[in-house]
């Protein structure tokens, strides 16, 4: 296909395009030629300490399409198309975090964005794309068709820790047009036993940040923070929560999580409270409370009340059938819940108004820069009004400097966590000692 394609061009404008941002249009070769202005976008990403997603989305049901179509507009349907996608990326996507969007062959198109693993969870990406495709399908079918476009969707990470950012980029690529095609194919395979290989060896590792007292300075908690095999592409958790997700591991390897924490909290002795992270998902599996209280028989004396759960507020928990449920049986097993990421959330504050959570922690946005930004601390003082009225304590994350600091302590903030303060250490050894 690729050298029929070839053949056919007789000017290099004609190849496929990178047709975001529009005020620096360029173009590459279907083969996903790599220019600077994209390796560039990759590397000051990597640079800066974020994750870059490539996101591949296919047209699946192409030849649907163009049998409903007249004949003037066989030619130009993919060309509408992607100038649909164009359109609602620029509505949708933060543009400090787009890198581009790319016409990578003729049934898809390609998205790369930055993705910061403190500001996103692993359900941020997948609304993202349940966002852009659901308008461009709406789009399309108002104005063009009778029937809806239908797209297959996959996305990877580039190995920010391989030698050559070239050759991760093309690797990661292919590996997301693998997860969209879902071809049981090398590449799929290897993520595959990967994800299976880390599950069955419970191969991870815990680290743990303290969360301080403000009156005191006191350690009052720990969050355990989970990573996959030291050295690999699955080392850090969005890469590795987010294959676990797209091949059906994400259930098992959270719970494998949740026990290891158990099991080291209970060799430590550790007398602080413990915030675990949990996706929406696992907390309304049919089976979460009931597997969780094996659990607590397996590993006994480890008291529910010196546990909380941290919901993401970045995650919906619209449609979850069992997850109202299972946050008040968790309840009376004696369980803590908490509200994350406040202030950057896919709901805004209606997870707080529906969970009336035991503890709400502001997200590192709002953080970020406080002291230079007065419109933050109101933000700062109206979180605190709404920790009040719900009888929540507040704990903000992500501090990073003693100017945000004095700020927080200046407004009575119960909690905090962040670098500032202590960076993430081995949780057993940091513990114990």
């Amino acid at each position: 296909m690729g050298c029929r394609y070839i053949k056919k061009v007789k000017n290099v404008m004609q190849w496929g395009k990178l047709i975001l941002p529009l005020s620096s249009i360029r173009y590459y070769p279907p083969q996903f030629t790599l220019r600077n202005p994209l390796m560039e976008g990759v590397k000051n990403a990597i640079g800066a300490g974020h994750e870059v997603a490539v996101i591949v989305f296919k047209l699946s049901n192409l030849h649907d399409l163009i049998e409903q179509a007249d004949s003037q507009q066989h030619s130009k349907l993919l060309t509408k198309m992607k100038k649909l996608f164009q359109t609602v990326v620029e509505q949708t996507v933060n543009p400090k975090e787009l890198i581009t969007l790319h016409d990578y062959y003729g049934e898809g198109v390609t998205l790369l964005i930055t993705v910061d693993h403190e500001r996103h969870s692993i359900s941020n990406i997948d609304i993202l794309l349940e966002t852009i495709t659901n308008e461009v399908s709406e789009s399309y079918f108002k104005q063009y068709s009778t029937s809806y476009p239908i797209f297959d969707v996959g996305y990877m990470f580039i190995d920010k820790y391989d030698f050559s950012i070239q050759d991760s980029i093309y690797r990661a690529h292919r590996q997301a047009i693998s997860m969209a095609e879902k071809r049981e194919q090398l590449h799929i395979n290897e993520m595959l036993f990967a994800i299976n290989k880390i599950i069955t060896k419970r191969s991870i590792t815990l680290l743990a940040q303290p969360i301080f007292d403000v009156a005191t300075k006191e350690v009052r908690a720990w969050e355990l923070l989970t990573r996959g095999p030291k050295g690999t592409a699955l080392e850090a958790p969005l890469q590795l929560f987010s294959v676990a997700r797209q091949t059906g591991r994400l259930y098992e390897l959270e719970m494998i999580v949740l026990e290891k924490i158990l099991q080291q909290v209970k060799a430590s002795r550790c007398r602080q409270d413990i915030f675990v992270n949990c996706t929406p998902l696992t907390l309304g599996n049919i089976r979460f409370t009931s597997d969780l209280k094996k659990l607590l028989q397996k590993y006994r004396g480890i008291s529910p009340k010196k546990i909380t759960f941290e919901v993401t507020e970045r995650d919906s928990i619209e449609g979850l059938k069992n997850f109202t449920f299972n946050i008040n049986v968790l309840r009376l097993m004696g369980f803590k819940i908490a509200v994350d990421d406040t202030g950057a959330g896919y709901a805004s504050l209606n997870t707080i108004s529906e969970l009336m959570p035991d503890i709400i922690k502001i997200d590192r946005s709002v953080i970020e820069n406080i002291d230079k930004n007065s419109v933050k601390e109101s933000m700062l003082k109206g979180l605190l009004l709404v920790a009040k009225e719900a009888g929540s304590l507040l704990v903000a994350e992500g501090i990073e400097n003693q100017e945000e600091a004095s700020v927080l302590t200046r407004n009575n903030v119960d909690l905090v966590q962040g670098n500032f303060y202590a960076r993430p250490a081995r949780f057993f050894d940091d513990v114990a000692t």
